[in-house]
C-alpha cells in the first residue's frame, strides 16, 4: 500500500521541522534561519507530510524560464517509499506551471540512489563540480532537465 502523502507550499510554521529534518541528513545543513529566508525570496518550497509528521522537502530557487533545486530532503522514517519522487514531481509540474523549462540541481558523486531517482525523472548528467561538497569532500554531478 502507498504511503499516504499530503504536498503542499512550506509555510513559516513548517520550518523547525524541515531543519530538524535537515540537521539529520546533511554535513552542511541548512539553518532555519536559512528556510526563512529563502521563503521570502521567489522560490517554491513544498512540503510532504504523514498525518502530522514532516515526510520530506524540496525547495527550488526560481528565475525567468530556469529553476535551480537546493534541497531535496526525506526523513530516515520515510525514504525508499517514493516520498523523495512524489515531491518531485510535484515540484517540477508546479514549475512548469509558472513557466519554468530548465532546471538545475548538484548532487554528490556518491549519492547513487538520489541520482537514479533524478535519471527517472528525466533529469542528465551536464558536468562535474570538482570539490564542490565539503565533510567529505567530494565532486558534486550537476543535472539538468528541459
Amino acid at each position: 500500500m502507498a504511503l499516504e502523502l499530503h504536498i503542499r507550499r512550506m509555510e513559516q510554521r513548517d520550518v523547525p521541522a524541515a531543519a530538524q529534518i535537515e540537521q539529520q541528513l546533511f554535513s552542511q545543513p541548512w539553518s532555519a534561519q536559512a528556510f526563512q529566508e529563502s521563503l521570502r525570496e521567489d522560490t517554491l518550497f513544498l512540503t510532504a507530510w504523514s498525518g502530522a509528521k514532516l515526510a520530506g522537502y524540496c525547495g527550488m530557487y526560481c528565475y525567468p524560464g530556469e529553476g535551480e533545486i537546493t534541497n531535496v530532503a526525506v526523513a530516515p522514517a520515510f525514504q525508499n517509499q517514493g516520498t523523495g519522487r512524489r515531491m518531485l514531481e510535484s515540484l517540477l509540474a508546479q514549475a512548469r506551471q509558472r513557466g519554468i523549462r530548465r532546471i538545475f540541481l548538484e548532487v554528490r558523486v556518491s549519492n547513487a540512489n538520489a541520482i537514479r531517482l533524478y535519471q527517472k525523472l528525466g533529469f542528465q548528467n551536464c558536468g562535474i563540480r570538482r570539490n564542490l561538497y565539503e565533510f567529505p569532500r567530494e565532486d558534486g554531478m550537476v543535472m539538468v532537465i528541459g
